[in-house]
């Protein structure tokens, strides 16, 4: 199965394997691969005779204006043996309405940032896991296999990041392995806005997935 992929992912990609990556988008449901960015890169094209596409709150059902990101609502036109009218994807995106610099003026969708229902709530902040990796490709000093794991110590969630330390990086001097921990969970609250918990793992000692990855540990007992 497919997963959202940050920026820092892509440029991964592109300079591992020396190639140019492009974001294409569809599911299962819904037929399949259906939409893709073309050589701007910036935003997945929707093909209007081919499907309808709207953004609302998850929470409200309230359709959203382009810019605002919400859930992803589709009508397919061309899926004839089983319809899907006003489909809700789970995935979150927002609408861009401008004209593409590629001269196309058909709506666009931007980055899937995640799933509604893949959203964790820490402390009353809304967090994606989408967020941890965007924010650790951003780190050279660690790799990009992490696990997040959600607790409670007394009545407050705490939210532990397990993240695989880089092999160039790793140092037995125990100062600059709490400098590469500190720098991480700093990072990490600066872009969640919630403290975090940091643990430096062995290159190499997470668990790898076969399609979609679980990132997730959820110990919390409500």
């Amino acid at each position: 199965g497919a997963e959202p992929w940050s920026e820092g992912m892509r440029r991964h990609i592109e300079e591992d394997l020396g190639v140019k990556a492009y974001d294409i988008y569809g599911t299962s449901e819904l037929s399949g691969p259906m939409f893709t960015e073309c050589e701007e890169r910036d935003g997945i094209h929707i093909w209007g005779d081919m499907a309808i596409v709207e953004i609302i709150d998850p929470e409200t059902e309230e359709v959203l204006p382009p810019g605002e990101v919400g859930e992803l609502v589709m009508t397919v036109l061309r899926k004839e043996a089983l319809p899907m009218v006003r489909y809700r994807v789970k995935d979150l995106t927002y609408l861009i309405d401008d004209e593409c610099s590629c001269g196309r003026t058909s709506v666009r969708i931007g980055r899937i940032s995640g799933r509604s229902d893949d959203m964790l709530i820490v402390r009353g902040i809304n967090v994606f896991p989408s967020q941890v990796e965007h924010t650790l490709m951003n780190i050279p000093e660690v790799g990009e296999q992490f696990m997040i794991i959600l607790d409670r110590r007394g009545a407050l969630d705490t939210m532990t990041v397990q993240v695989e330390l880089s092999p160039e990086y790793f140092s037995d001097k125990m100062s600059d392995m709490i400098a590469i921990k500190n720098k991480v969970s700093s990072e990490l609250k600066r872009y969640l806005n919630v403290s975090v918990d940091v643990e430096l793992m062995d290159p190499g000692s997470l668990p790898r997935f076969e399609g979609k990855a679980k990132r997730v540990i959820d110990r919390r007992e409500f």
